[in-house]
């Protein structure tokens, strides 16, 4: 396991990255130009999340419910996470940038996993800078019932003594590669969760931002940030 200089207050951020339609449709674009300008974003984020010394930056890319949109936005999420993957894996690799994807990723197709694939064995290392965790076909929901499965499974199977299931079991047995959210930010005006990290977020400190996710900056993130290290954080202790 790697060892950083970590910032002891603030380690895991996940991000609903909201709005992307809706800025594109303010700014009388396509849907897609959008979401292209949304990667623009994450890369921005990513570099200021490493100088924040943050160890993993989460971000809901697709969730499960997302398949019910349009099929000419899904197609055009696909290429952009082939084009995604082609354009910016040399400079996560100069960066140490470890990529990881989520999710019910098979939903994609094997162009994207073949991708997927490649960009998580190309950015590994041991010596990370940030783990950034990407989440395709995702939903809380999804991943509680799967891992409840796999569990059961264990059981039956006398692999697994019930007294025996805890935390880390549960940890261990979800799909999500985090264990716990020190910070949830979601962009768009919306306040609610939507379905993300559902087990991974029971102490995250939340922050809602009525900006698009094209319109944050780094300089929102580090707002975030800044307002993240002002609070006190008890987990149910009296201080």
């Amino acid at each position: 396991m790697a060892i950083k200089n970590q910032n002891a207050n603030l380690k895991n951020v996940a991000i609903i990255m909201d709005g992307n339609g809706r800025w594109a449709r303010k700014n009388s674009l396509k849907i897609s130009q959008g979401h292209k300008k949304g990667v623009q974003i994450v890369r921005e984020i990513v570099e200021e999340s490493i100088l924040q010394n943050i160890d993993s930056l989460t971000i809901y890319a697709f969730s499960s419910e997302n398949w019910q949109r349009p099929k000419s936005e899904i197609n055009a999420i696909k290429k952009l996470v082939v084009d995604a993957i082609n354009d910016q894996v040399p400079e996560l690799k100069e960066q140490k940038v470890k990529l990881k994807f989520f999710g019910h990723t098979e939903d994609f197709g094997e162009k994207v996993i073949k991708k997927i694939k490649y960009a998580e064995s190309e950015t590994f290392c041991e010596d990370y800078k940030l783990n950034l965790n990407v989440a395709l076909s995702y939903g809380g929901k999804q991943d509680i019932l799967d891992l409840v499965k796999k569990i059961s499974k264990e059981v039956f199977d006398k692999k697994l003594n019930i007294d025996d299931i805890d935390e880390s079991k549960i940890h261990e047995s979800s799909c999500a590669p985090v264990n716990e959210i020190d910070l949830l930010i979601r962009t768009g005006g919306d306040k609610r969760i939507s379905n993300f990290l559902l087990y991974q977020i029971a102490y995250a400190e939340i922050m809602f931002i009525d900006k698009f996710w094209p319109e944050f900056s780094k300089e929102d993130f580090k707002e975030c940030v800044s307002n993240f290290q002002k609070v006190s954080r008890r987990f149910g202790k009296r201080v």
